[in-house]
């Protein structure tokens, strides 16, 4: 079980009172950039001129919410921190660093939402100056591999070729496409064609046809094969893999799917995977993607497919990172408890190292911003959640460091910023303190995700009753949470809240509630 501070409401409401824009005071005292610049450690709204980045790997928490619209209590394994986190848009303070991406540490101390006991939580967030629309990129070979087995007949594939049409208003004249199919076995429908013939392309997308089961490996070799092949100076190359289902032809083992995804990642090709419906291997893909330093979606409905690819053109292929790392070493008077909303982490109490493969810009500019077509996305954070050691009096919290390579240049840059808070360890006032609003927010983000993941695995282990328990307790909360604070991104994870509640209901109705101990317990 993740170990996970949380927000009590009581202590929240207080903070968001007490802590409004304008009146909190900033969390980092002095910070600095190796090349001079300089990291922000404070900030209350969307910085204009600034852009939010997100990480390679899961871009949506969508199969996790299609289950429980489907009346149906998710498995512990379909929830994703990375994912989870991606879909709440953080606004950090303006990008003036100096450099292509700014980091900025921001903290939050307070009681946890089921208990009360306190936490601090360190918050990274990384934002850039550049703009997706005047961000100039090489030339583009684009490879698509669709899944055109049986089960995606009908609406699925219609939309799949809605969307492949829609994508070309969004490629640059010297690109060029390639798209294999594969059921059975892969096949190149059309290789290399210049985005200058959309009228041809658009002619052969529309023949896709459908039948057969489905071979992943095959297609997805295939696919590399011709962008290897396209491969050359001054181009890049990117794999696009979308499948409705589980491998059920040809070879099947995961771990091949991730050295293949791996090895051409090293060859500078990147690759993002598509999920569509609700018998996909979400392990499989999501896993894939990561290997391929590339994005993973989940698309709860087809007709979302269109969003996803012209996505992927306008965000996804501007990488503005490569082999970033991010290393925190907490001060003596804390401990790290864990690390979340990343994969990449590898570390112990007293510190550790983030690697992550790519960075990209992300969709959204603004965390007001209207959801649309039942995706949200382009958004992110990292939380490390901090132990208060007693008797330390310093109220120095840790350093945190970035470095990371230019993906056209090669150049090595980075930051460092020290953080502090105004209290010593452990010792928040009751209302709460925040270096910036929008740590109250993944305060909120970070409560969510471990009630919905807590509640999982309680149903998972046939304890309908805990788990209903964690989220009627999470639920009062939050709502208060969002009379002060209204935020689209939480809203709509409440009615996730409801449905979860709905369904652990049909699922177990004469099943006590059980109000929740302490679910993190200090080690």
């Amino acid at each position: 079980m993740s170990r996970l501070c949380m927000a009590a409401a009581a202590a929240l409401l207080g903070a968001v009172a007490g802590c409004g824009e304008g009146s909190i005071p900033g969390a980092s005292g002095s910070a600095e950039a190796t090349s001079g610049g300089s990291v922000g450690g404070q900030g209350t709204a969307a910085a204009a001129g600034s852009h939010g980045v997100t990480q390679a790997g899961a871009q949506d928490f969508g199969l996790f919410r299609q289950v429980l619209d489907a009346g149906k209590v998710p498995a512990p394994n379909v929830l994703d921190d990375l994912g989870f986190f991606a879909e709440h848009k953080l606004d950090y303070p303006k990008a003036t660093c100096g450099q292509d991406l700014c980091m900025h540490g921001l903290v939050g101390s307070m009681g946890n939402m089921i208990t009360g006991a306190n936490c601090t939580i360190v918050q990274i967030g990384l934002n850039t100056p550049l703009d997706a629309a005047t961000l100039p990129r090489p030339p583009l070979d684009l490879v698509i591999a669709i899944d055109v087995s049986g089960s995606m007949q009908g609406e699925p594939i219609d939309f799949v070729r809605e969307g492949l049409k829609r994508m070309l208003d969004y490629l640059d004249k010297e690109d060029r496409l390639s798209l294999v199919v594969f059921s059975d076995s892969a096949d190149a429908l059309f290789q290399g064609v210049g985005i200058d013939q959309k009228t041809k392309l658009a002619g052969l997308i529309g023949q896709i046809q459908t039948s057969g089961q489905t071979n992943l490996y095959d297609g997805l070799f295939t696919a590399y094969q011709i962008a290897a092949k396209q491969q050359g100076k001054g181009r890049s190359a990117r794999v696009l893999f979308l499948s409705d289902g589980a491998a059920n032809v040809g070879l099947q083992v995961r771990a091949k799917l991730r050295a293949l995804a791996k090895a051409y990642a090293l060859q500078g090709i990147g690759l993002s995977t598509i999920g569509v419906g609700k018998e996909f291997d979400v392990e499989a893909m999501r896993d894939v993607a990561e290997a391929g330093a590339g994005n993973f979606y989940f698309l709860e409905q087809p007709k979302a497919a269109a969003e996803v690819f012209t996505d992927e053109v306008k965000t996804a292929f501007h990488a503005l990172a490569l082999d970033a790392k991010i290393t925190f070493r907490p001060a003596k008077g804390y401990a790290i408890r864990g690390v979340y909303g990343t994969h990449g982490w590898v570390g112990g109490p007293l510190g550790g190292v983030i690697s992550i493969p790519a960075l990209y810009l992300a969709k959204r500019t603004d965390a007001t911003a209207s959801i649309t077509e039942g995706r949200r996305g382009g958004g992110g954070a990292i939380l490390i959640e901090l132990i208060p050691l007693a008797g330390v009096p310093d109220k120095a919290i840790g350093q945190l460091e970035i470095q990371w390579r230019h993906p056209v240049t090669g150049k090595v840059d980075g930051q460092v910023a020290a953080l502090v808070a105004p209290h010593a360890p452990g010792q928040a006032p009751p209302e709460g303190w925040f270096s910036a609003p929008t740590v109250e927010k993944g305060f909120v983000m970070l409560n969510l995700f471990a009630a919905f993941q807590m509640a999982c695995a309680q149903a998972f282990d046939a304890d309908a009753g805990a788990a209903r328990g964690v989220l009627q307790a999470l639920k009062p909360q939050v709502t208060k949470w969002l009379k002060v604070r209204a935020d689209p991104d939480v809203a709509d994870d409440m009615k996730y809240v409801d449905k979860f509640l709905d369904a652990l209901v049909k699922l177990s109705a004469q099943t006590p509630i059980q109000v929740p101990a302490d679910p993190w317990p200090a080690d």
